[in-house]
């Protein structure tokens, strides 16, 4: 059957600042989307990640489907019902529109989804990520897709040996999705030129080469070029089909290992380094660090299985610690150089104001 995966997620009110949601406030979110379960959705499953709240569905509708997008949109806005009546911070912080227009896209949560024949066994990673920006999974899809130094089906597996189509997105261009395919292996330095800038070139999807098949899909969305000022960072998700002609989840997982630097961290205005966390976790040390959960699943006729916490292992204890100690060094530099983001990606910020005033004061 052709099944539909379906990620939303939004930051609508978190306890204490920017930690974490309410368990109130998610089972405001679960009770609204309870009622379409058997009916408009198959299956879903509910999980938080720092302060923010991902829904996945799964769905017979295909990809941008306006019911289940008003749905998503009604939870989320119930949930947000619960954090103004508990007094939580930054309650429907990411509902940047007044009312549903159709699609969730272009509103303010981030959206991933893709619809696909499901294979007899069709196992599949959910990635959500918290203070930082869809830039922030660049790195770990080149290294899962491209390098066999991580993804090792490159030279042992002949279909996934014939690379993958890389679509990549210009998320400064605001007009319309300027976007460019690239394909591994003869790409693969171009792929690399592009993804280097994570703020400017996103993965939005890839597909095999041996089967056309999409493998995975990520969302896009920048929200100060929705808002026009900053309001948040964008808190990407990830959805990653693995094994048989994709690479195997622990591909997939590899790169994680490394707590690559992003931006994000204190009013998303700084660089960290990325730590893979247990889903539920909250937010910490200096609004962060940047933090990124996997869940895995099988999803058969529609149905999900129960989620596996991919980095609920001692192996991952190892690299958080290791994450821990890159994040402290960064930060002991403060707000000096590469430690914080470059001026670009200031320009919704107080710094603009002080610029600015600062401009009159310049002589010669």
């Amino acid at each position: 059957m052709k099944t539909t995966l379906s990620v939303i997620k939004a930051d609508i009110g978190s306890i204490a600042g920017h930690i974490r949601p309410s368990q109130a406030l998610i089972d405001s979110v679960r009770g609204c989307i309870e009622k379409e379960a058997g009916k408009l959705v198959i299956d879903y499953y509910i999980g938080s990640t720092g302060d923010d709240v991902a829904i996945l569905f799964c769905h017979d509708q295909g990809v941008g489907c306006r019911d289940l997008h008003q749905l998503a949109w009604d939870a989320f806005l119930k949930g947000t019902e619960k954090a103004k009546e508990q007094g939580l911070y930054g309650a429907g912080q990411d509902l940047l529109a007044d009312a549903f227009s159709g699609n969730v896209k272009g509103l303010g949560p981030a959206v991933a989804e893709m619809e696909f024949e499901e294979r007899p066994a069709e196992p599949f990673l959910l990635f959500t990520a918290d203070k930082t920006d869809p830039g922030a999974y660049n790195l770990p899809i080149y290294l899962g897709f491209a390098d066999p130094m991580h993804c090792s089906g490159l030279i042992l597996s002949p279909k996934i040996s014939k690379g993958f189509k890389f679509v990549i997105l210009d998320v400064a261009f605001t007009e319309a999705d300027r976007m460019i395919e690239l394909h591994t292996p003869e790409d693969t330095y171009y792929i690399a030129a592009l993804l280097r800038d994570n703020e400017r070139f996103v993965v939005s999807a890839i597909y095999s080469r041996a089967t056309e098949e999409q493998a995975a899909v990520a969302s896009t969305t920048r929200l100060h070029n929705i808002a026009g000022k900053y309001t948040g960072k964008d808190d990407p998700v990830l959805l990653v089909r693995c094994q048989g002609d994709f690479p195997a989840t622990g591909e997939i997982l590899s790169p994680y290992s490394i707590g690559h630097l992003v931006a994000g961290f204190m009013r998303g205005s700084h660089t960290g380094p990325l730590m893979p966390v247990l889903m539920g976790s909250g937010i910490s040390y200096f609004d962060g660090p940047p933090v990124v959960s996997a869940v895995g699943f099988c999803v058969h006729n529609g149905k999900l299985t129960e989620p596996v916490d991919c980095f609920d292992h001692p192996y991952w204890d190892y690299v958080r610690t290791k994450v821990s100690k890159k994040a402290f060094d960064i930060r002991e530099q403060g707000f000096s150089g590469p430690a914080m983001l470059h001026y670009s990606e200031l320009e919704y910020g107080g710094i603009v104001n002080m610029m600015e005033e600062l401009e009159e004061r310049f002589h010669s």
